[in-house]
């Protein structure tokens, strides 16, 4: 196995982890953000209230893109599998 393919595995397995964690960490972001607001809005400074909202957020888009992120991963690992050979030698 030569460096090309070692760095094209590296460089496809960063670029599948930043695609099925986008949609989460997206929501999680856009979440907090919208609970920052409403805080300085209302000028409420508990710092535990944007935790409740965040992890419900992030359970529903997990619920939501879940299958998605799993047929991504599937199909990588698939892939991987299916291409050991060409490791090997």
């Amino acid at each position: 196995m030569n460096e090309g393919a070692i760095i094209d595995v590296a460089k496809n397995a960063l670029w599948i982890t930043v695609m099925v964690s986008s949609p989460v960490l997206l929501v999680g972001l856009f979440v907090g953000l919208i609970v920052s607001i409403f805080q300085a809005v209302t000028s409420i400074q508990e710092p535990t209230l944007a935790f409740v909202p965040k992890i419900i957020a992030i359970f529903v888009a997990i619920g939501v893109f879940g299958p998605w992120m799993l047929t991504v991963m599937i199909e990588y690992i698939i892939n991987l599998y299916s291409s050991m050979n060409t490791f090997l030698y």
